[in-house]
C-alpha cells in the first residue's frame, strides 16, 4: 500500500463500525466507509463533530448538522489548495489520498523537463488536473458534470494557476473518440473511472465492460514520448492485479513499466485504511 503522511489541513482521527471520523483543516466529519469492518468505540457519541453522514435505508442519505461551519472552506495540501464541503453521496470534493498520486506524477512531469500535455478523464474537481497544472504540464481536464468541472477552475485559481488548464464538459468516451479523429496526442493519460455513471445525454458506463477496451482507445491518443498512464479505481472487487493486467495489455507496444497498488491513509489510530488502488505505467523519459 502506499500512503502519504504529510497532509496538514486533513486526518483520520478515528475509525470504527463502517464509520472514519475526520478533521478538515479545523472542521469535524463522520463519514460512512465500506471498509472500515471492524468494531469499537461508537464514533458519533465523539464531542466536536461538526457533522455526520447518516445513510439511509432507502438509500442515499444526507448530513446532519451538528455545529456551524462555513458552508465551504479551502484545505491545502504542500503548494496546492482545494474548495470542500459537505456534499451529496457522503462526499466532500476532494480524496486526500491521491496525494501519493499527485506528487508522483509531479515529480515526473518536472523531470521532464520538456513540455508535457497531460488527458485527465473522469476529472471531477480537479486534483490531479491542479498538481499536474503546478508542475507546468498543460492539462485537457474533461468530467460530464459541469458542477465538478467548475469547482476544478475554482480548485486551480486557488493554487495561483491562471493558465495551462482546458476545461471540457463532455462525456469521456465521446471525447477521446474525437480526439482520436483530430489526431490529438498526449504525454500522459489519468482517468478515474466511476463504477457506473451515465453522460449527460443518457451515455451509460459500466467499469467492468468499458474500462478494457476504452483504455485501448486511450493508447491511441498517447505520443511517441509517453511519461506515463494512470488508472484509480474506487470499485469493491477490482483488485491491483486487474488494473495492472489492463495497462500491461494495451500498452505492451510502448515499453515502459507498470505497477500496481492500494492507496491509502494513515489514521492516528496507528493503522492505514485503504482507499481504493491504482496502476500506474511509466515510460522512459
Amino acid at each position: 500500500m502506499k500512503t502519504v503522511s504529510d497532509w496538514q489541513d486533513y486526518k483520520i482521527i478515528a475509525t470504527s463500525e463502517g464509520m472514519k471520523l475526520e478533521r478538515w483543516k479545523d472542521v469535524v466529519l463522520l463519514r460512512p466507509d465500506p471498509q472500515v469492518i471492524w468494531k469499537g468505540e461508537d464514533l458519533s457519541s465523539r464531542h466536536g463533530i461538526h457533522a455526520v453522514y447518516n445513510r439511509s435505508e432507502k438509500g442515499g442519505g444526507g448530513w446532519q448538522i451538528r455545529k456551524d461551519f462555513p458552508p465551504e472552506w479551502t484545505v491545502s495540501y504542500r503548494d496546492l489548495k482545494f474548495k470542500v464541503k459537505p456534499m451529496g453521496f457522503k462526499h466532500t470534493g476532494l480524496f486526500p489520498e491521491q496525494a501519493v498520486n499527485w506528487n508522483a506524477m509531479r515529480e515526473m512531469i518536472e523531470d521532464a523537463k520538456r513540455d508535457v500535455k497531460v488527458l485527465n478523464l473522469f476529472a471531477y474537481t480537479g486534483g490531479a488536473s491542479v498538481a499536474c497544472a503546478k508542475s507546468g504540464a498543460f492539462v485537457t481536464h474533461v468530467d460530464a458534470a459541469k458542477g465538478m468541472v467548475e469547482r476544478a477552475g475554482e480548485n486551480a485559481r486557488l493554487s495561483g494557476i491562471s493558465s495551462g488548464i482546458r476545461y471540457i464538459v463532455d462525456d469521456c468516451a465521446k471525447f477521446v473518440a474525437r480526439e482520436i479523429r483530430r489526431g490529438s496526442k498526449y504525454d500522459a493519460v489519468i482517468m478515474d473511472p466511476p463504477s457506473y455513471g451515465r453522460g449527460p445525454n443518457g451515455e451509460t458506463w459500466k467499469i467492468e465492460d468499458n474500462i478494457f477496451p476504452f483504455v485501448s482507445e486511450c493508447a491511441k491518443l498517447l505520443s511517441d514520448k509517453p511519461l506515463f498512464f494512470l488508472i484509480n479505481s474506487y470499485t469493491t472487487g477490482l483488485q491491483p492485479e486487474v488494473i495492472k493486467n489492463i495497462l500491461k495489455l494495451n500498452l505492451k507496444g510502448f515499453g515502459g513499466e507498470v505497477e500496481a497498488y492500494e492507496v491509502g491513509i494513515p489514521t492516528e489510530e496507528g493503522i492505514n485504511l485503504p482507499c481504493g488502488c491504482s496502476g500506474m505505467w511509466k515510460g522512459k523519459n
